[in-house]
């Protein structure tokens, strides 16, 4: 008797222990709470008139003023098409050209991974959450200092940003300050971001010639010659504006160089209300939106359909200081209804949102970047830069805010995701059995059926109670976003690099990374 007592004992253990395994299994990414691609797009700042109202400005920009020291290929593909440099300069878009570059654009293309399964899709209204960034410095936990940032904190962003599943893609977060001259720099930057993850990533450049290197890089990663063309795993981040409406001519230059090698460009106008922008709100939208349809309309007239992202990014000033603002509320405020227009014309959308004012990851940290990231998302950007990692106004980078804000995004998306309304989940005869039996739904089997495709749970954040809290150490955020984080980096060695591939491309190339473990 005991002995069947014991066996039935030992099946409903097992039964239950493989009930508690099967929901802690890591789910297919089609049924998590949350995923890359979330269809954004039910926040909207901007009225309908409104969005036709900025449009016609930055028409009107475009057309009665140009874009000031237009470089030689622009001034070549617009004037062939109807354009023209004026008496100042200055290099006009008629109306007309800038209408069909619209219609000509890529509205929809795949910003691959280094890996096909981490691919993601750009365009609609799906939304995808990453970082961006040009810090010069790191913040150093311990001491609570900063430090100057190196290739090694490039690569070091990049892996944790590999194993942190709500940041969907790595744009080079800070800069590789021991480099010495710009080639070392765009070389080491762009193979310390793609040693690092196979997701998504992006860098930007300084010089033309240094692009056509990189993509022979990237081409010996892959394999073979012209291997990255066909999957470009990279998106080039180009400030190609001088706000106001001139173009940075070596950037432009680059520009034309990644449109040669088939490299998506993330068009990024930059502008800094009260500085270099208007201080009004809607000049300063119209003012960025001008300044990325000349770009727009440069790049499609030399590549009908190029894959571009329009990043309206335009930036906010503390006008008491003239200091920018990156985690203000008009901050938030611009980067949705830079989201919005940008997908009420069709086009690929990405804003930055996520640049705290805080030069730590704490309270002040956490409702800026919330209150930014989360209208940026709900407004349906595409792509939303600097959402994670960064402080000090793009200044700094931490480690512990990337662990952190990987709980944020992930939260975030999940009130992106919304409610679900159907026949079954409205629940009603799962309420009428409750009534009328236990009285309760925690052992339903809808509850335990939901419990990870419909909730998300956070790898930081605490939900324990203050005592629970207190007997396991009694740590902040802060705390276990640094244990976290040290322990990825302590033993996430990334390998996706062949290793004979990898040792031609540090022949090549003056590489000053050492990517350690292998």
């Amino acid at each position: 008797m005991a002995e069947t007592n014991g066996s039935a004992s030992t099946r409903r253990s097992g039964g239950r222990a493989g009930r508690i395994a099967s929901r802690q299994a890591p789910l297919e990414q089609d049924v998590r709470p949350v995923r890359p691609g979330l269809s954004g797009g039910l926040f909207r700042p901007l009225t309908e008139a409104q969005m036709q109202d900025v449009y016609e400005t930055a028409l009107v920009l475009l057309e009665d003023i140009g874009m000031g020291s237009p470089i030689p290929e622009f001034v070549q593909v617009v004037s062939d098409a109807g354009g023209f440099v004026d008496e100042h300069g200055r290099l006009r878009y008629p109306r007309a050209l800038v209408e069909q570059a619209i219609v000509t654009a890529n509205k929809e293309w795949i910003w691959h991974g280094f890996n096909d399964d981490q691919s993601i899709t750009i365009g609609g209204d799906r939304v995808h959450f990453g970082t961006a960034g040009a810090a010069v410095l790191m913040h150093d936990y311990p001491t609570n200092t900063f430090r100057n940032s190196t290739s090694q904190d490039v690569y070091d962003c990049s892996r944790l940003v590999d194993k942190l599943d709500n940041i969907h893609f790595f744009v080079r977060t800070v800069v590789a300050r021991e480099c010495e001259t710009p080639r070392e720099l765009d070389l080491n930057t762009a193979f310390a971001a793609m040693a690092g993850t196979t997701k998504p990533i992006g860098t930007s450049w300084f010089e033309r010639a240094n692009v056509y290197e990189t993509v022979e890089m990237f081409d010996m990663a892959l394999g073979a010659q012209g291997a990255f063309r066909k999957r470009p795993f990279v998106v080039a981040n180009n400030t190609f504006v001088v706000p106001p409406l001139r173009f940075a001519e070596e950037s432009a230059a680059c520009m034309v160089a990644q449109v040669e090698t088939g490299m998506p460009i993330n068009l990024l106008s930059a502008g800094q209300a009260g500085a270099t922008s208007p201080a009004a709100l809607a000049g300063s939208l119209a003012q960025a939106l001008a300044e990325c349809l000349a770009a727009l309309t440069s790049v499609n007239l030399m590549s009908p359909g190029h894959p571009c992202v329009m990043g309206l990014w335009p930036f906010v000033s503390d006008l008491r200081t003239g200091a920018m603002s990156g985690g203000s509320g008009e901050e938030g405020i611009l980067n949705a209804a830079a989201a919005q227009i940008t997908n009420w014309l069709g086009l690929p959308s990405g804003v930055a949102a996520g640049m705290t004012d805080s030069k730590v990851p704490d309270n002040q940290a956490g409702y800026e970047k919330g209150l930014n990231v989360a209208l940026a998302g709900h407004a349906g950007a595409n792509i939303v830069y600097e959402s994670a990692g960064m402080l000090g106004s793009l200044l700094a980078c931490s480690l512990e805010a990337l662990v952190i804000d990987n709980d944020m995004l992930g939260s975030i998306n999940r009130t992106v995701r919304g409610i679900e309304v159907s026949e079954e989940s409205l629940s009603l005869e799962v309420i009428r059995q409750v009534v009328h039996g236990p009285g309760h739904f925690l052992g339903s089997p809808q509850t335990l059926a939901l419990m990870q495709k419909e909730y998300l749970y956070p790898e930081i954040g605490d939900r324990d109670t203050p005592d629970n809290w207190l007997d396991a150490g009694g740590k902040d955020a802060l705390q276990v976003a640094h244990e976290y984080a040290r322990e990825i980096l302590a033993n996430h060695h990334p390998d996706h690099l062949e290793p004979s591939r990898e040792q031609a491309i540090r022949e090549r190339f003056p590489l000053v990374l050492h990517t350690g473990a292998r």
